[in-house]
């Protein structure tokens, strides 16, 4: 047995297997080891190599400069605040699975946020109306430009026409199910807004999808509860961070938005349009100016970007940063503007148009005004202003339907809907009778439902009824159109038969092929098609409640208590009771909120609702002051744009977004006589000595135009007094002459000519040189007579008048004006003074011809103690102008000037837009001198409610 044993361990170790073995056992017994060292021994320090093995480099925005206006205050500055952001960093094998993970992950986060009290970011262009339905937050270019950024194109020209037509429902519909751009989202399983709140994020991610590790913002300026609640969830929100960002802040908004305007992500369209060299500053992520100042000093405000390189593990999670280069902050720009000034012109004027509107406003729910001859006798009935309410949606009636909605408000949504569904069914009654009412006998009502339906609903809206092919010459047209003589029922069929209906747009009402469908069963389509559109339709919606006001249906006492249910006037309850019981009206208790400007004229957006001021130094052409009114509030603009409130902008009456400084444009009636004068008198028309006869009529051209004062007349006029007392026909007169002045025989065309060279002197040609956006003025070339009064086409706005009354003021020197005072660096170091630019000098103009001008100016406001006399020893010359708009709107209200009138210091420009006349502008521009020069108290000039009219001057 021993050697058995013995014979077979010598075989064994004897063997080539033996040998194997042993090799085995030691690499078995150096992996063991080596295993041991790398999981056990340095395991740890593995892990962290391998997850700091992916690094990336990121570009870090410098902090925006801020802006300050003359005396150094701080009227847009950069605020520190905690931004909630997500990065799409996963890895996915699918689309399908990238859209369910980043669609859970968006939808935990919003939760998160608005369980806190905070809100995501609204800049999509899609919002959803008064209706919960989707639709654009913008109109024409606009919208197309938001459309091409969908589909990715460059510019609106490569869209289809297929795409162009694209309905807000059609754009949701295809960011959620597109197969191949789509974000993979349950239309059916989410209530709308949480489709469009996905979608808006969903969004905002993919302009960043060619660029990983570039986060996208969901909320800014985020609560310490969300950012706690983020944080300690970090872990299961996969590239969901917390950061720290810099948002724009801006300082009594409403005042200065017009000329800061806002900052926002710069667009692909913006993108695009910079140099090559400019592309180098700028990415799609960063912050740029949007509008205004912001945006055309962008490159003074911007700061130099900063790199930070970060390390991210294998989930993508950002685990550590390393910074290689600080950004710098942008310059700090002053502008010329005197913020006091501004916030106090601003407040005068709006204390003016309060005071017009409750001088114009009577107790009546209903008005005509097709029957005014004379504009000056346009008044403002109460239901008007209940209307206001609706038309500029300061009410919501969305929450009528609210499970919360308070006790007039379930009042009011009662009587709305017995309304609309008698609308809708006289409007399908009316359709469908085939011997149905011409037009022209319709009551006022149906009209205006009638009006909508064919010109708003089927034409600009829907697209059905196709303008482009209408023959606008056809008889059955014109009938419609112009003499009213058929009823809509003929007008529609008549457009079948001329196929100047798309039926493609009908198809979801067609039971067969739209292309194959007699032309009754379109006709059944259309009828249907309206009545279901208006049953949803937010504007069919507020001409319903204006014929209810009308009718008396729709209470004003109704209305006004809605505006405390809603909370649109603070709450009082004494208040409140008695305007329950009755015991104030509803006429007094509306007069009494817009008397102390708890309900402003922006607000109601009813004429007149706006104005504009421009105050010049005029020894450099700097402003100091441009107001725009109604403002609006450019927080809610800056950094993510809140598309509610944009909208709502968009379409209230005011147009706060409206610069009407820079951009409104009205003739400048008789504030154009000084610069004909300068004209006539340098001309040699007349001299200073010529006496012109007003008889009240000018019988040197057919038709004969009149004088203000017409049937009365002024007499004897030179040219000092005609400019005081605003004569029409001594200027009739120096127009005439100056298209005689060649020839002896009058022509308009050598008139306008010469007029034309003067107003391009004056600096009337071109726009005024301010930075911000500018209308083009438009010197008159037709009818040199009229157009000596300011009227002919003659179109400036108030910056371009500004500009000439400054240089009449200063006896010819033409400013480039500028809003632009100094720039500094962060450290308060001079980069850049702002000297003044002469545009040109007025040449040839003697002595006398500035002494006569300026003199008949002095006189406008010495021969008006009434409106003037509260200015003391103060010295101002000024010139009144009424441009008129037509018969059913009230006139412009114009007054320019300067003073001191011995040494000019200021110089200004006002327009009351809808104003009635000139003396509320004077008004204006007198309580601005007050203010400016401290000749009152300031709380005795700016009072916080509705100032006082003084006596109306009859035409000027």
């Amino acid at each position: 047995m021993w050697e058995r044993i013995k014979e077979t361990v010598i075989r064994v170790f004897s063997s080539r297997m033996f040998i194997v073995m042993i090799a085995f056992c030691v690499m078995a017994a150096i992996l063991v080891q080596r295993v041991f060292y790398l999981q056990i021994v340095k395991g740890e320090s593995y892990l962290n190599d391998y997850k700091l093995q992916i690094q990336k480099t990121r570009e870090v925005q410098g902090t925006r400069g801020r802006i300050l206006d003359r005396n150094g205050k701080v009227l847009a500055d950069n605020v520190l605040a905690y931004s909630v952001t997500i990065e799409d960093n996963g890895d996915y094998d699918t689309t399908a699975q990238k859209n369910k993970e980043l669609n859970k992950t968006i939808r935990t986060v919003i939760d998160i946020i608005e369980k806190n009290g905070d809100s995501v970011i609204n800049s999509f262009g899609i919002i959803l109306n008064d209706n919960g339905e989707y639709a654009y937050s913008s109109e024409g270019t606009a919208r197309l430009r938001f459309i091409a950024d969908v589909f990715g194109f460059a510019t609106i020209d490569k869209l289809s026409e297929e795409q162009k037509n694209y309905t807000a429902d059609d754009m949701i519909h295809y960011l959620c199910t597109d197969k191949q751009y789509g974000y993979g989202i349950d239309e059916e399983k989410y209530e709308k807004e949480d489709v469009l709140k996905l979608v808006n994020i969903r969004y905002a991610m993919s302009l960043n999808k060619f660029r990983k590790y570039i986060a996208t913002t969901i909320a800014t300026n985020v609560s310490d509860k969300t950012v706690a609640e983020i944080m300690e969830r970090q872990d299961e929100l996969t590239g969901v961070s917390i950061e720290e960002s810099s948002i724009r802040q801006y300082n009594n908004s409403k005042y200065f938005a017009s000329i800061i305007g806002y900052t926002g992500q710069i667009s692909q369209e913006e993108y695009n349009a910079l140099s090559d060299e400019e592309q180098k500053n700028y990415s799609l992520t960063d912050i740029v100016g949007k509008a205004g100042i912001e945006k055309s000093m962008d490159s003074i405000l911007q700061g130099k970007k900063g790199e930070t390189k970060f390390y991210v593990n294998n989930v993508g999670k950002v685990i550590d940063t390393k910074k290689v280069t600080d950004a710098k902050a942008g310059n700090d720009l002053y502008l010329s503007i005197d913020s006091d000034l501004q916030m106090a012109a601003y407040n005068i004027l709006e204390e003016k148009l309060a005071a017009i509107l409750l001088a114009k406003m009577t107790n009546q729910l209903d008005y005509d005004r097709s029957k005014i001859t004379d504009a000056d006798n346009i008044i403002i009935p109460v239901g008007d202003v209940y209307n206001a309410f609706f038309e500029n949606q300061i009410l919501d009636t969305e929450h009528f339907k609210a499970s919360d909605a308070k006790t007039t408000e379930k009042q009011v949504l009662e009587l709305y809907s017995r309304e609309q569904e008698d609308a809708i069914a006289a409007i399908a009654n009316e359709m469908q009778d085939e011997n149905g009412t011409p037009y022209k006998s319709l009551s006022k009502k149906m009209k205006a439902y009638i009006d909508y339906v064919v010109d708003d609903l089927l034409t600009d809206k829907s697209g059905i009824l196709l303008k482009d092919k209408i023959d606008k010459g056809d008889a059955t047209y014109l009938a419609w159109k112009e003499d009213e003589t058929i009823s809509i029922h003929e007008y529609l069929n008549y457009a079948i038969s001329k196929n100047w209906i798309d039926t493609s747009k009908l198809t979801d009402y067609l039971e067969g092929q739209a292309n194959y469908s007699d032309a009754s069963e379109v006709y059944q389509a259309i009828v249907q098609y309206v009545q279901s559109s208006i049953s949803t339709d937010s504007s069919f919606e507020k001409i319903i409640y204006k014929y209810m006001i009308k009718s008396g249906e729709l209470t004003g006492r109704q209305v006004c208590l809605l505006l405390y249910e809603q909370n649109i006037i603070k709450y009082d309850e004494t208040q409140y009771n008695r305007l329950r019981s009755g015991t104030v009206s509803a006429y007094e208790f509306v007069r009494e909120k817009i008397r102390n400007l708890e309900i402003t004229p922006g607000e109601l957006g009813l004429e007149p609702c706006s104005g504009s001021i421009v105050i010049t130094d005029t020894k450099s052409g700097q402003v100091l002051a441009m107001v725009s009114y109604p403002g609006y509030d450019n927080n809610r603009l800056a950094n993510t744009i809140d598309s509610n409130y944009f909208a709502k902008l968009s379409v209230m009456n005011s147009r706060p977004m409206y610069n009407r400084a820079t951009q409104e444009k009205t003739a400048p009636g008789s504030t154009y006589k000084p610069l004909v004068a300068v004209a006539g008198l340098t001309e040699g028309v007349i001299n200073t000595g010529s006496i012109i006869s007003c008889s009240g009529i000018f019988d040197k051209i057919f038709p004969n135009p009149r004088c203000w004062v017409y049937p009365s007349a002024h007499g004897s006029e030179n040219v000092v007094s005609a400019i005081q007392h605003s004569c029409n026909d001594f200027f009739y007169e120096v127009g005439y002459r100056l298209g005689s002045q060649s020839t002896g025989k009058y022509s308009t065309d050598a008139g306008t000519d010469v007029l034309k060279q003067y107003a391009e002197e004056f600096g009337l040609g071109d726009t005024t040189g301010v930075e911000i956006t500018e209308s083009a003025p438009q010197i008159s070339d037709t009818d040199a007579v009229r157009s000596s009064i300011g009227q002919g086409n003659n179109n400036y706005t108030t910056a371009g008048l500004a500009r000439y009354i400054t240089a009449i003021a200063n006896e010819g020197t033409v400013y480039d004006l500028s809003l632009l005072d100094k720039v500094t660096d962060v450290n308060g170091k001079l980069v850049k003074d702002y000297e003044p630019k002469v545009k040109n000098q007025v040449e040839g103009v003697s002595s006398s011809t500035w002494d006569a001008v300026q003199s008949g100016m002095r006189r406008v406001v010495t021969s008006t103690s009434y409106t003037f006399g509260s200015l003391g020893n103060f010295e101002l010359s000024g010139k009144t102008g009424t441009a008129q708009q037509s018969t059913t709107h009230p006139n412009h209200g114009l007054f320019v000037g300067f003073g001191p009138s011995s040494d000019p210091e200021i110089a200004f420009a006002i327009r009351i837009a809808n104003g009635y006349n000139s003396t509320y502008p004077s008004e204006v521009g007198r309580d601005i001198i007050r203010y400016y020069y401290n000749l009152d108290e300031k709380d005795e000039i700016v009072t916080g409610h509705a100032s006082s009219l003084g006596s109306v001057v009859s035409g000027d």
